[in-house]
């Protein structure tokens, strides 16, 4: 068995729909599990549906049928009879969203978040698979929340591995080509759940793991992992091999590829992850497995715009010891701060920090009430893996660098513009 994931960008209209089936004529498609996303910006679509239902926006209706038009002309572009079976069962899903919105009863956001937003990869799934069978390819189409078992910790679910190695166990049928979803899974209860950051990725590992895989292949819009984001540096390379635990660093530094989360089950059985081009699909791409050495071996860059670089010492010049640190983190964590890199010394305090939500200002008030406080707004955090002189050279030319910490492999340097 191998599991194939393909993400939103690979399905967001006809054209992409195609290629999926010109990417399985290539590549193959006997026992493979295709693990799918929503199409293009649906899940922000249906974001902004929560978003018009909690405020009881007059636009309710209209976001779901701007949701409705989109899905509706990518049927038309794929299918030559406005009659075919798949019209009827993508107007009964949108038939179950509207009969969710208008009798709900739960308050709670994260609930009713995860109930609708399941919704987009329900109905990509469901017009890949019936396109699929147009063009004659057998497929079974899965519904992911009966064989993914979760608790009900809603919009970050945990897996329930025993009883999800179990339904997949017990239901999975082999020799043809299944399609799921990505993200989702569901409660005791059967409350649909979702994975949280990068669920589909998680998703096709899960089940990678749990049919003990032979391989599983993330299909993107670029050649496979890069050893820097081409947005920022004119001459990125791709990586031909990397380790499992150089993908885990890179991303514990905030590389986009791979989450950890989806490598941990693979690294357990020591399946290999490939990231290859939807593109052009016969190039190798990348793979990521047991022990594999860096190659080429060189330095990978990872950027993080929009960070905060806070400053913090002692008001009376005594030592900042652990339980000032301690109660720094508590407040990091209480108002959702995420902390990316740390600096400090006998009397002062240096972090750089990621202000998701917007809560820095309230922080600031209450630590200025035991430090001195001084901060930056704005400022980039580069990270470079198995950095050289040349490579920081690249990354601190023109600008400011207002911190800089080595360890044996990485190095990190906070810039401001010049």
């Amino acid at each position: 068995m191998k599991v194939f994931k393909f993400g939103g960008a690979s399905v967001k209209d006809a054209a992409g729909i195609r290629n999926v089936y010109d990417v399985l004529q290539k590549a193959g498609y006997e026992d493979v599990l295709l693990v799918v996303s929503a199409m293009g910006k649906t899940t922000n679509a249906l974001e902004l549906v929560i978003k018009n239902y909690f405020d009881k926006s007059t636009e309710l209706s209209a976001s779901v049928q701007e949701i409705k038009k989109y899905h509706n002309q990518i049927l038309l572009d794929l299918f030559e009879d406005d009659k075919h079976e798949v019209f009827e069962a993508v107007n009964t899903l949108f038939s179950d969203l509207e009969y969710f919105l208008s009798h709900n009863k739960s308050p709670n956001y994260n609930f009713v978040y995860d109930q609708i937003v399941s919704y987009g990869e329900l109905i990509s799934t469901t017009i890949l698979s019936r396109f699929m069978s147009f063009m004659d390819i057998k497929t079974e189409w899965i519904d992911v929340r009966n064989y993914i078992k979760t608790n009900a910790n809603y919009r970050d679910a945990e897996v329930d591995w025993e009883l999800t190695q179990k339904n997949i166990a017990n239901n999975f049928k082999s020799k043809v080509l299944n399609i799921t979803q990505g993200f989702l899974g569901s409660d005791e209860n059967n409350f649909t759940t979702t994975l949280g950051r990068e669920g589909s990725d998680y998703t096709a590992a899960i089940f990678a793991y749990c049919l003990n895989a032979e391989s599983v292949t993330i299909w993107k819009d670029v050649p496979g992992v890069m050893n820097a984001d081409p947005r920022y540096f004119e001459n990125a390379s791709l990586l031909n091999q990397i380790s499992y635990r150089e993908a885990i660093e890179l991303a514990f530094y905030g590389a986009t590829v791979i989450h950890p989360k989806t490598l941990q089950p693979l690294q357990k059985k020591e399946i290999p992850l490939l990231v290859k081009s939807f593109i052009n699909p016969l190039l190798k791409g990348t793979v990521v497995s047991k022990g594999a050495a860096l190659e080429p071996f060189m330095p990978c860059f990872i950027v993080k715009r929009e960070q905060l670089l806070i400053s913090l010492s002692s008001i009376d010049f005594s030592f900042i010891m652990e339980e000032n640190i301690s109660e720094i983190f508590a407040l990091f964590h209480e108002f959702k701060i995420k902390v990316n890199l740390i600096q400090n010394s006998a009397i002062s305090f240096s972090v750089c920090v990621e202000d998701k939500f917007g809560n820095f200002k309230d922080l600031l008030a209450i630590l200025s009430k035991k430090f001195k406080v001084g901060y930056n707004e704005n400022v980039t955090l580069y990270t470079i893996r198995h950095f050289n002189e040349t490579a920081a050279q690249t990354v601190v030319e023109g600008k400011t660098v207002l911190l800089k910490q080595l360890g044996t492999e990485t190095m990190q340097i906070v810039t401001k513009e010049n």
